[in-house]
């Protein structure tokens, strides 16, 4: 019998990722184009390889004991990385991470058994609310905790000057010529630049950064992309090692991963789409003996309900709306046909008791209703403003007379006016600012009202597109 091939523990199978050709994704592109999956690790990411070696040298210098608590700042894949360790050589986790991470990686380290502390993403550095700070604050107040610090720890790039320059230069048979990295901590880019560099000193490391980080940006601003860029520059990042920068905005590294999940079958992250859009644009440059490798740290799975959310994409503006001809007076139409018990307009005078509204509002099952200076506006200019149940509610709890009160004291502020010929994207618009209700005229008369439960029940009725 052969002898079993069988690993000690999970922290084995660290590293020794395959590179694979990205053909279609770099078609057209001169060069060969290759993909590092870092997905692969156990952890599911390049942070698997650093989390590893910074607990083993904490341990050597004795200043992680047995039992003791590791607490990190993180956004989220060095946090699985050591809690991947911490979980197998018996340590405890807390990591703080800032606000604008996505759900699954807060709950991917909980499965861990990791206590996680969400901080502002829109804080300076320095800011005791800073995930950084407020990391620094937790490791002094706990006994026995250690920070590994990743981004002021020389095991994290060393990491990467151990395993992944020479996996690169082993797997390409030294033909490499470029290598495109999403910089954050900068401990890849500075470790794997640093080894290929003494192998072949003309190779390119090239760095692919956020639009917004210090690292490439003069104006620093908040980005959607997760895990890259920084505000201030780490100890980690050695500058000299990068060649070239290339900058890249969040739409085209959501939308670069997205092409890569579809084209290639490879599930990854914002970051990955970072650094293959800087190598395809680097690549247009390049010659048919030119080989680049783009490390592709993470998996696509920690950002379902953002990257690959048709929603939070188009929320944010990074996918086009779905089109549609239809006009507001159409939706009208629709719901007159649906509820045709109900009037045309509905609306009550500024002077009707706040009480009685409440009762128009239950009468024909609305949550939104115009208030006019009389029963039946002729003119847009007549409508003063509106009541709305959630707003309503606050306010009859909160005073007890509010009741008997005219609806003009406690009304809200005129529902947003859209007429007949508009596209119902521009009661969309509407909708998207925080409206709960549009009314609808035809030129300054007011003919209707439209909710949102209206525009869903007009669209599900409609044929759905070939």
């Amino acid at each position: 019998m052969p002898p079993m091939d069988v690993h000690a523990t999970l922290l084995d199978l660290i590293g020794s990722t395959p590179l694979v050709r990205l053909d279609k994704v770099g078609a057209g592109l001169p060069c060969t184009l290759l993909g590092k999956l870092e997905m692969l690790n156990p952890g599911g990411s390049v942070k698997d390889r650093i989390g590893l070696r910074m607990i083993e040298a904490a341990e050597r210098e004795g200043k992680l004991a047995p039992g003791g608590t590791i607490v990190e700042p993180t956004s989220g894949n060095t946090g699985v990385g050591l809690a991947i360790a911490a979980a197998i050589k018996g340590y405890k986790c807390i990591f703080t991470m800032p606000d604008k991470m996505s759900h699954e990686k807060i709950a991917l380290l909980r499965a861990y058994g990791a206590e996680v502390v969400i901080t502002p993403t829109a804080v300076p550095p320095e800011s005791p609310e800073s995930y950084y700070r407020v990391a620094d604050r937790l490791t002094e107040e706990i006994p026995g905790a250690f920070q590994p610090n990743q981004y002021h720890n020389d095991n994290n790039p060393f990491a990467h000057y151990e395993t992944t320059g020479p996996e690169i230069w082993d797997q390409t048979d030294g033909k490499v010529t470029h290598v495109v990295i999403s910089v954050g901590t900068g401990g890849t880019v500075t470790g794997a630049g640093r080894y290929l560099h003494e192998r072949k000193p003309d190779i390119q490391i090239v760095g692919a950064d956020p639009a917004g980080s210090i690292f490439t940006s003069d104006e620093i601003h908040p980005y959607l992309v997760e895990g890259i860029g920084k505000e201030s520059w780490p100890d980690t990042l050695d500058r000299d090692v990068v060649d070239r920068w290339v900058t890249v905005n969040d739409r085209d590294s959501f939308l670069t991963a997205r092409r890569i999940t579809a084209e290639e079958g490879i599930l990854v992250g914002g970051s990955a789409g970072t650094a293959v859009w800087a190598a395809l644009e680097v690549g247009k440059e390049l010659a048919a003996e030119d080989l680049m490798v783009v490390i592709l740290p993470d998996s696509g799975k920690s950002y379902l309900s953002k990257i690959y959310d048709e929603a939070w994409m188009r929320e944010n503006g990074f996918l086009d709306r779905p089109s549609t001809r239809a006009r507001i007076g159409e939706v009208l139409a629709a719901k007159h046909r649906l509820t045709p018990s109900m009037p045309d307009l509905v609306a009550v005078p500024t002077h009707e008791k706040v009480g009685r509204a409440i009762d128009t509002l239950a009468e024909f099952g609305i949550s939104q209703v115009p208030v006019a200076r009389n029963e039946k506006p002729e003119d847009i200019s007549e409508i003063v403003g509106s009541i709305q149940d959630r707003s309503l509610l606050e306010k009859v709890l909160r005073d007890g007379d509010a009741l008997v009160r005219d609806v003009a004291a406690v009304m809200d502020g005129p529902l947003p006016v859209v007429q007949t010929s508009a596209g119902v994207e521009e009661m969309f618009t509407d909708l998207a600012r925080g409206a709960e209700a549009v009314v609808v005229a035809e030129g300054s008369k007011p003919i209707g009202v439209l909710s949102r439960a209206d525009l869903l029940e007009y669209l599900a009725h409609q044929p759905l597109p070939r």
